[in-house]
């Protein structure tokens, strides 16, 4: 994760700075409308300066953050609870958490699948799980936005691959790369971890730029503990 440690800064005082008080991609508003209101432990996965975490706190949940980036949590430990995990072990029991969230870091993610199976064991029984990443149809190194009131899409989209090629030098997948999967791929992981989808939505135009999945644990979940 050392790139993204090296681009910590950038990302909390420059990135981000021209997003404040702001929500273009409606990141916040498909946040409100998969996770809602609730009360308890919501984890996010991937939690970067911890920006989510005054919404996490607004709908009543209580935030808690992982990541791998130690130059990331460094700005997200004023912001909530923080540890420096792997998303793909995390630090906590079978069935511990009743709330999971996963924004906009999927594509830093290559073994994604692997991480919405762990994600699927930490969640209590009734719990939820929400996912909101770019969405895998309109964005990414085969999508060209730098004309706002177009999209074109160039070949690239079937093949599942790493990429740091990108129409902007503004944002993050031109420093650090992104993993891509069609968004079948991406869909039949969510089956495969094993809670069940509930609620979709997309968000920024003229194409959607987001897209959100909630899933959730059937309340009789009962899973053989992690040796």
């Amino acid at each position: 994760m050392a790139a993204h440690d090296e681009i910590a800064d950038w990302y909390e005082e420059e990135f981000l700075a021209g997003q404040r008080g702001r929500d273009p991609l409606g990141i916040d508003r498909a946040i409100r409308d998969l996770l809602g209101e609730g009360s308890g432990v919501c984890l996010e996965i991937g939690c970067g300066t911890g920006v989510h975490a005054v919404l996490v706190r607004e709908l009543g949940w209580t935030p808690v953050g992982v990541d791998l980036s130690a130059g990331m949590l460094r700005h997200a430990r004023g912001r909530l609870p923080v540890a420096r995990a792997d998303a793909g072990r995390l630090p906590l029991r079978d069935n511990s958490v009743p709330a999971v969230v996963s924004v906009m870091v999927h594509t830093d993610m290559p073994e994604y699948p692997a991480v919405l199976r762990e994600v699927a064991r930490v969640l209590e029984p009734g719990g939820v799980f929400v996912h909101v990443g770019v969405h895998l149809g309109f964005c990414g190194g085969f999508a060209d936005r730098s004309d706002p009131a177009a999209v074109v899409l160039k070949p690239g989209y079937l093949d599942g691959h790493w990429t740091k090629e990108s129409w902007t030098e503004q944002g993050i997948r031109d420093k650090v790369g992104a993993s891509h999967w069609p968004l079948p791929a991406l869909l039949n992981a969510f089956l495969d971890a094993g809670p069940t989808p509930r609620r979709f939505t997309e968000g920024g135009t003229p194409l959607p730029l987001v897209l959100g999945v909630a899933t959730t644990t059937p309340p009789d979940t009962h899973r053989t503990p992690r040796p």
